[in-house]
């Protein structure tokens, strides 16, 4: 990648609104806020913010990088359909971050927090998915690792816009979310009431 190439990193996956700008290796500006709803209405303001403390405007964006999750079923799409509007609009590439790479540290196994006890988290040389905390701390244990599952780790925003600086490209691939579980909500079972014409 260019070594001043300059990426707009953010996420909307959990309680939280956060973004960071990094031009290289430094991260120039980062915010993040903690929220249980209001998502939708403060991304773009934050994103604004982030670029004008940055000393920057939308168009010397080179990329862009979003957290596709897991999470928050409103707030993953939230954050991927901003991403992939600003993209098409800005002519620039979008890469999607997974939850599990925008936390990995060394020693650890990455995990997001999951409603009822449970957590998301990639075993090793498994696939991702949800499971009982319990059985993830056992596999962590096994592994030599320590679970880690934070909903919003400290520089959860630069570690996505790192990530997408390293990728932008070769990945063209525009981000989609990711979902290991099925949503909350589901359609009501019963009948749709018939129509009467007339």
């Amino acid at each position: 990648m260019p070594s001043d190439a300059l990426v707009l990193g953010f996420d909307t996956s959990a309680a939280h609104c956060a973004a960071a700008l990094l031009r290289g290796d430094v991260i120039l500006a980062e915010c993040c806020e903690e929220m249980g709803r209001g998502q939708a209405e403060r991304l773009m303001p934050l994103l604004e913010e982030v670029l004008s403390e940055g000393n920057a405007v939308w168009s010397d964006l080179d990329a862009i990088g979003v957290g596709i999750g897991p999470g928050n079923f409103t707030g993953i799409r939230i954050a991927v359909s901003a991403a992939r509007g600003l993209a098409l609009g800005l002519g620039i590439p979008a890469v999607g971050v997974d939850g599990f790479e925008s936390r990995e540290k060394t020693g650890t196994l990455a995990a997001v927090p999951a409603p009822r006890e449970q957590v998301y988290t990639t075993p090793p040389g498994g696939a991702p998915r949800l499971m009982p905390r319990a059985e993830a701390e056992v596999i962590a244990r096994d592994n030599g690792l320590t679970l880690v599952a934070e909903a919003t780790p400290a520089g959860l925003a630069a570690a996505i816009a790192r990530a997408a600086a390293g990728r932008y490209q070769s990945d063209t691939t525009p981000p989609a979310p990711l979902y290991l579980r099925a949503a909350d909500a589901a359609p009501a079972k019963d009948a749709p009431p018939s129509l009467i014409d007339g």
